[in-house]
């Protein structure tokens, strides 16, 4: 063909069109040849050199000084190019790239985005998104995807674009792709599914997100009988957590001859080592296992997916056992090394908040539930359920009996979407005390039963056990029966021998139904209190004494067990926020509840004592101080505008006392105080003035809504 024969719809030069030569140089530039350099096979060039041709281009404006097109010039060209033209030269700058062993890796980029199928394309791909996968999944899901466009299997891809999918906390695409990816395999004949190991750690690891850990077990089955290697550590983990103890020992007994060497291995062999540990008589070494797991995957810097996080069930055993500043730890560590990625961030910060509410650092724990909700816009079921219950226990703890009932509702709705399995013990123990506080144990029922079912099946491990049955104890209590109080009783004398916070948590519950039943020995009371201090449950502890005081006869006796309760009130300490700075946590003041008498789900208390800590959260303080302080305002002390607000919540003056430790008697003298320094000529008056005072915080001072 001439060279100076013109290409219908050819870029004009100087207002005619370019002749064929002159255009096909101009693709190839458009394509990614240089000239010189990668210089292209020309069809129509006829002799002339192509250096000469791309002069011309570039002298006309066609290509920069470089020799390369504006991205709008190419994206004209590439759009009004013959396909067959485009694909030839697209194909002949690949063979050119791996003649040369020039690195493919951004053309291989630009030529999938421009639609090329290339086996040698799509291999560079898949292999450079594989590689982020642990670091960072947004990207290696956008090269797979791209590598299966340009041509990569995608069934042999599909558990790796899972995992990223998962990576980034797109669980409803990664179902997608696995369940396609699953689909091939159902069938009678045909080979096995590629990367299989994968694909059933990525699925186990999103069950678990879901909140259904036995699906996961199910899938970790399946592969065991499918003869599928390389998961025996997590899919113990995910066994055991689903109650099969026995499997879960048999396949990390029967898992690979020689295990790998990788640290991400390590980790989660140490993980399930840990588990199994915890359900031991004495759970104790469980700890260290589990933290060295967690040590282990921070120094990775990788994320991997599986059911549960070495720091989770680090704090989360840390927890139970009442070592509430080593669960804190760790999670600090985890966030501070970014273990488990952004997916995995909101459980971290929720366990990290669990263990400042232990603490007794709500603002501490608001500011961990802040973080994890900057960090995403919808929380899986299992992580909405840690929330939640959290939640309530911040509610009940700051004696909030309206904000407790709302909680509550969230987290019986949140309870609806996950199945029970060893992990959700933890928020059951807040749900099952919150549940008799509002009157609706029988919504808790069905899971707290599975519950119980679980553990059966686990031998009833101490360490998982003996919680709940504390927290079912002091639910029984709550509403005043005794027969479902007598078997939490007995598990709880039967447990001393093996787990010593068993006999605490029984000696507690026994001082509890003698300082009910209001025949009580000052010493036992005393002894009980500061035995749960000791095992790390001190804000109980305070409770118990504090509730004790203001039924005590002998004024002695109360003035005894007040100094207790002050004396066991959690310090407040410089602990660095979820992350990880240097400024300390606010330590707003804090006040010990009494135990209250059980609340009706429309937010009313009985005639018992009703719990409030006022000031439990730093923001409330600083808004009631700021309303007593403004200009006409009383001017009341810190403790009269603390009084105050408690009068106004229609407290008596037993109620006070048993929530700020001092006697009825003190105030009965600082309300009296008050009246007069507001000018107050009544009981009305002055619940009418005070409210006028304190009107920073209306929502939680009319009679009735505590």
């Amino acid at each position: 063909m001439p060279a100076h024969h013109v290409e219908a719809g050819a870029p004009s030069l100087h207002g005619r069109p370019l002749d064929a030569a002159t255009y096909e140089v101009v693709l190839a530039l458009c394509i990614g040849f240089s000239i010189p350099g990668l210089v292209p096979p020309l069809l129509f060039n006829e002799g002339v050199p192509a250096e000469r041709l791309a002069a011309e281009a570039r002298a006309a404006g066609l290509v920069g000084p470089d020799g390369r097109p504006s991205p709008e010039f190419r994206a004209a060209m590439l759009q009004d190019a013959d396909a067959f033209q485009v694909r030839r030269l697209q194909r002949a700058l690949v063979d050119l790239y791996c003649a040369e062993s020039l690195p493919l890796g951004t053309l291989a980029r630009r030529l999938a985005a421009d639609g090329l199928v290339d086996d040698r394309v799509a291999e560079v791909l898949a292999e450079e998104g594989t590689s982020l996968l642990g670091t960072d999944p947004a990207a290696a899901l956008d090269l797979l995807e791209r590598a299966v466009t340009a041509g990569a299997d995608v069934l042999g891809t599909a558990p790796r674009r899972a995992e990223a999918a998962l990576g980034v906390g797109d669980l409803d695409a990664a179902s997608r792709i696995l369940d396609t990816y699953f689909g091939h395999g159902c069938a009678d004949a045909g080979p096995a599914l590629p990367d299989a190991a994968r694909g059933v750690r990525v699925a186990s690891a999103l069950w678990a997100h879901r909140g259904m850990m036995s699906r996961g077990a199910d899938v970790h089955r399946w592969a065991a009988g499918a003869g599928s290697a390389g998961v025996e550590s997590l899919g113990a983990l995910t066994l055991l957590a689903t109650g099969d103890a026995t499997a879960a020992r048999a396949m990390i007994a029967g898992g690979a001859a020689a295990a790998s060497p990788s640290l991400v291995d390590v980790a989660h062999l140490l993980l399930a080592e840990g588990a199994i540990h915890s359900l031991g008589p004495d759970p104790a070494g469980a700890v260290p296992v589990l933290i060295r797991a967690s040590d282990t995957l921070n120094a990775t810097g990788r994320v991997s997916p599986a059911p549960e996080l070495p720091a989770c069930l680090a704090a989360t055993v840390a927890l139970l056992a009442g070592n509430h500043e080593t669960a804190l730890t760790v999670i600090q560590a985890a966030l501070a090394s970014g273990q488990g990625g952004p997916v995995m961030r909101p459980r971290l910060c929720f366990l990290g908040g669990w263990a400042a509410m232990f603490m007794d650092q709500p603002a501490l724990a608001q500011d961990f539930c802040a973080e994890a909700r900057s960090r995403t816009t919808q929380l899986t079921p299992r992580e909405n359920l840690l929330l939640q219950a959290l939640e309530v226990g911040l509610a009940r703890r700051a004696g909030d009996t309206a904000a407790l009932v709302h909680a509550w509702g969230r987290a019986r709705e949140a309870l609806l979407h996950v199945s029970v399995d060893l992990f959700t013990v933890l928020p059951l123990t807040e749900l099952v005390i919150a549940a008799a506080r509002v009157r609706d144990a029988d919504g808790l029922r069905t899971h707290l039963d599975e519950a119980w079912l679980l553990l059966s099946k686990l031998g009833n491990p101490p360490l998982w056990t003996v919680p709940l049955h504390w927290s079912a104890a002091q639910a029984a209590l709550l509403l005043e029966r005794p027969g479902d109080l007598a078997p939490h009783a007995a598990a709880l004398v039967r447990e001393p021998s093996a787990y010593p916070l068993a006999a605490t948590f029984a000696l507690a519950g026994k001082a509890w139904v003698s300082v009910l039943a209001g025949r009580f020995d000052t010493d036992a009371v005393e002894a009980a209190a500061q035995g749960l201090a000791a095992a790390g449950f001190a804000w109980e502890g305070a409770r118990l004494a504090g509730h004790a005081s203001a039924r005590a006869d002998d004024r002695r006796d109360m003035t005894r067990l007040l100094a207790c309760a002050r004396d066991l009130r959690p310090a407040r300490e410089r602990i660095l926020p979820p992350d990880g700075g240097a400024t300390p946590a606010p330590a707003p003041q804090v006040r010990e509840p009494s135990d209250p008498a059980p609340a009706s789900p429309h937010g009313t208390t009985g005639s018992g004592a009703a719990t409030h800590r006022a000031g439990a959260h730093g923001a409330a303080a600083r808004n009631r101080a700021a309303a007593a302080r403004r200009p006409g305002g009383p001017a009341l002390s810190d403790r009269e505008r603390e009084i105050a607000q408690l009068v106004v919540q229609g407290r008596t003056y037993r109620e006070i006392s048993e929530e700020i430790f001092i006697s009825p008697r003190t105030v009965e003298h600082h309300v009296a105080r008050i009246r007069r320094r507001v000018g107050a000529s009544s009981r009305s008056d002055l619940l009418a003035r005070l409210r006028v005072s304190l009107e920073a915080t209306a929502g939680d001072t009319s009679p009735g809504h505590p």
